[in-house]
């Protein structure tokens, strides 16, 4: 008798939206550099004035992720279209103590935080006589406590509310699921009032299940931003750093960039930044701060390409290659047959689609295959004839 198969341990689930289309929003202090910051990123025009709640409605741009590999096959087959892969990023107010219970505009805020997936949480570890801190003084562990604090407390509110809602249904009703959600949200609410994260929890399949149909904002995750004057950026030394590194430590961990606005002001305004940068001995920070973002919301991508279009299509990890095709269009989901899998780094060692095909380089996966960062597809589908007509010209004006 031919051997068992090993059983494969079950897939864990991600926690969070299972969407392409993740938002990070930039969320901190007043007056810490979040407008500034996210100029830089989205190279827009936004009010960025020294006062607080000068952003009072979120700013949201489309923010292109760099990618080397898009470029190389752009440069191959000088495409009619192209489409990098991009992150929507929204620029938040500031927040203050006391935001939870609605003090400085804390409410709205609170929900714009609501609508992102993940947060760049930006601190300020520099002093300057001309930009006010609204607690008097620069303190960024306070100040990364506070932000930590106040969306916490938001989340108890939440859970209370949830919690009371059921415990009303359940008091009228039957019902497995709910009583599972309340018992969940019970344990929920024990480790907020401990002051632990929802995202600092190892949690069950099932319940990350449950908890993806709730906003908590500390299962959001995070990528912290210190914000640097220019000389302790370019010293790469800062009075602070070790102790942001220390509380981030003993608050759940996330990656954490040095950066600094001012510097990173000046770099976006110049036509070559490279050669920008290597003349005043700093390289710039933008594309790791994009790039980590985009990475921690477990988002990858894939590419089709060809004479027409390159083209990068955003996925989270784990998505299964009918899914995968869905993102074109839902037909392709639908009627999926395989898709045709080539590597990237065999289609730069060998040249061309041809060669790839010659030395058994495409394969056909079917509807289990997980898609992997960087992949490039080809998608065979069955659809009826008239949904084949409409697909075109779906596809058609998608792109005009």
């Amino acid at each position: 008798m031919p051997p068992k198969k090993k059983e494969e341990p079950p897939k864990k689930v991600l926690l969070g939206r299972t969407s392409n289309t993740l938002k990070m929003g930039i969320v901190g202090l007043p007056n810490v550099g979040k407008s500034s910051t996210f100029n830089v990123l989205a190279n827009l025009s936004v009010s960025a004035e020294n006062y607080p709640f000068c952003t009072i409605e979120p700013n949201v741009a489309q923010v292109a992720i760099p990618d080397s590999r898009y470029e190389k096959l752009c440069q191959m087959y000088e495409p009619l279209k192209r489409f990098a892969a991009t992150l929507q990023i929204t620029d938040i107010a500031g927040l203050v103590p006391g935001a939870s219970q609605g003090e400085g505009l804390g409410n709205a805020f609170l929900s714009h935080i609501q609508g992102v997936d993940g947060v760049f949480h930006v601190v300020r570890a520099f002093d300057d006589a001309d930009v006010i801190h609204t607690e008097g003084e620069v303190n960024p562990v306070n100040d990364l406590s506070t932000i930590a604090k106040e969306l916490i407390l938001k989340d108890i509110q939440y859970c209370e509310n949830r919690i009371e809602e059921l415990d009303k249904f359940l008091k009228r009703n039957k019902d497995k699921k709910k009583e599972d959600a309340l018992n969940l949200l019970n344990k929920v609410k024990d480790l907020l009032v401990k002051d632990v994260n929802v995202r600092d929890t190892a949690w069950t399949n099932k319940e990350i299940e449950f908890l993806n149909d709730y906003s908590f904002l500390t299962a959001k995750p995070v990528v912290y931003l210190v914000n640097l004057s220019e000389k302790d950026y370019k010293t790469k030394k800062n009075k602070w750093l070790p102790k942001i590194v220390n509380w981030v430590k003993e608050n759940g961990a996330g990656p954490i960039i040095p950066y600094s606005a001012s510097y990173e002001s000046r770099v976006v305004l110049e036509e070559n930044k490279e050669e920008f940068c290597k003349g005043e001995g700093a390289p710039s920070a933008v594309n790791k701060i994009i790039k980590t973002g985009y990475s921690t919301l477990q988002l990858i991508h894939f590419f089709t390409s060809g004479k027409d279009e390159v083209k990068c299509w955003t996925i989270r990890k784990g998505t299964k290659a009918p899914k995968a095709a869905g993102t074109i269009h839902t037909d392709m989901e639908k009627g999926f047959i395989c898709a045709e899998v080539s590597k990237y780094a065999d289609l730069m060692e060998l040249g061309s689609e041809q060669a790839l095909k010659a030395e058994g380089k495409v394969r056909q996966q079917g509807k289990e295959y997980e898609v992997e960062d960087g992949d490039i597809l080809f998608i065979k589908f069955n659809v009826s004839k008239a949904k084949k007509k409409q697909f075109l010209q779906d596809y058609w004006f998608k792109f005009m």
